[in-house]
């Protein structure tokens, strides 16, 4: 059997390109669809309730397009939305917070962990959780860092503007002595090189990116949704959508993926300023309460 349906993934932005690049990477002969939603980036410093709602709408959306399964790949929205989206849509959905949070459980040896996040993920202490429920003998610092997202969205991935904010988000987490970091953002990774060289070589970087893709590839197995190519070269396609500007999209999006973006699409059936509420919606059991 064969599944050719795409896997959806959709971030605030771009960030979470890191994540369809490792599942393209390791997934090779899967059709992909990204929904990057620029025109509501950043996540990190609203509501989470605004935030659930905005991923709800976008898993609506995914389903039209007949996605077999869904990648939160924020992390904001991951904690804003997973538990409930699980329980509310036929799809399976993940997030990226756990495989993050069961990587740097292993890396630490000294048993400290240092969270480097938005505002938003940082205040529903989701990555704290997660790593106690794994072991709760580990210490975690958490770091807000607001300035991180909107430098990169603005391609700034090093120079004296973020070299300042780093330093004084990753003070804490010296002062600390963790033995790994997560990056709990996806757009963290595109500046790893800065928080690697701060933290000193000893400290160990974790994005769940690749975790990420790896529990993709476990549950398509298991549930016997893998695409099975013709031949070695039928690789799978990849279909962009923003909420925003498509060619604004695709050139930042292409530093991104370090591969040319040719076309976005347009999604123009989300609303931009719609407030939480009750609405039915395609591919879920009933109607769904968005404020908990």
């Amino acid at each position: 059997m064969s599944d050719p349906r795409p896997i959806g993934v959709f971030d605030s932005g771009v960030g979470g390109l890191t994540v369809l690049s490792e599942i393209r990477d390791r997934l090779p002969y899967e059709n992909t669809v990204y929904f990057g939603d620029t025109a509501r980036v950043p996540y990190g410093i609203r509501d989470l309730a605004e935030v659930r709602w905005f991923a709800y709408e976008i898993i609506r959306y995914l389903i039209t397009l007949d996605v077999k399964l869904v990648v939160i790949a924020c992390n904001t929205a991951t904690a804003a939305a997973l538990k409930t989206a699980q329980r509310s849509f036929d799809v399976p959905i993940i997030g990226v917070i756990e495989p993050g949070a069961r990587a740097a459980a292993i890396e630490a040896n000294n048993r400290r962990v240092g969270v480097l996040a938005t505002e938003a993920t940082v205040r529903s202490r989701a990555y704290a959780k997660a790593v106690s429920h794994i072991d709760a003998g580990i210490r975690v610092t958490e770091q807000a860092c607001p300035a991180f997202v909107p430098l990169i969205e603005q391609g700034i991935t090093e120079g004296a503007e973020l070299e300042a904010a780093a330093h004084t988000y990753l003070t804490p987490l010296v002062r600390g002595k963790v033995g790994a970091v997560i990056l709990g953002c996806t757009h963290y990774p595109l500046i790893s090189a800065t928080i690697n060289r701060i933290l000193g070589p000893e400290v160990r970087l974790v994005s769940s990116a690749g975790q990420t893709a790896l529990e993709v590839g476990r549950i398509l197995s298991r549930q016997g949704y893998l695409r099975r190519p013709e031949s070695r070269e039928d690789e799978g396609k990849a279909m962009y959508v923003c909420s925003a500007d498509p060619e604004e999209f695709a050139a930042l999006g292409s530093r991104f993926m370090d591969e040319n973006i040719d076309a976005v699409l347009p999604a123009e059936v989300l609303p931009r300023t719609r407030k939480p509420g009750k609405q039915a919606s395609a591919g879920s059991r009933t109607d769904i309460p968005l404020i908990y």
